[in-house]
């Protein structure tokens, strides 16, 4: 098993088409999903973002960090939410993302996400890590 993540991104056209829907319908149509995911075993994780015009953005361009208001520059794919899926295979993560209930042009992008167990494990920063994941229970 490996963990992958889904990550969605609209564009404004598209995600202005999901908010035409009544947020009700919108809760029955990814709640459906989400319990597929659950039901299958295969969720790890699952949240959308609040709109980017809340949002900050941090940009590491220059010698100090500049913050400013978000979105970013470029609007025309913003990053609405994800998964994390722990599946066998990125072809199984592929044919979940396939079954996403998602508004005409909007992307998911897959990407499989390393394991702990990847790293040298005789860092110490990996050491630590492993420490703290075993403190919470996330090993």
């Amino acid at each position: 098993m490996a963990k992958y993540m889904l990550i969605l991104r609209g564009t404004d056209e598209s995600v202005a088409k999901m908010m035409e829907a009544p947020f009700e319908q919108m809760l029955e149509t990814m709640g459906r999903f989400n319990d597929e995911l659950i039901r299958a075993g295969v969720l790890v994780a699952a949240e959308g973002l609040e709109d980017p015009a809340q949002g900050v953005v941090v940009d590491f361009d220059g010698e100090t960090p500049v913050v400013t208001d978000g979105p970013y520059g470029e609007t025309k794919e913003l990053f609405g939410g994800f998964y994390v899926l722990d599946v066998a295979s990125k072809e199984e993560a592929v044919e979940w993302a396939k079954r996403l209930p998602a508004v005409a042009g909007t992307k998911c992008e897959i990407r499989r996400v390393p394991g702990i167990d990847e790293f040298p494990q005789d860092n110490e920063w990996i050491i630590r890590e492993r420490v703290w994941r075993e403190r919470t229970g996330q090993l």
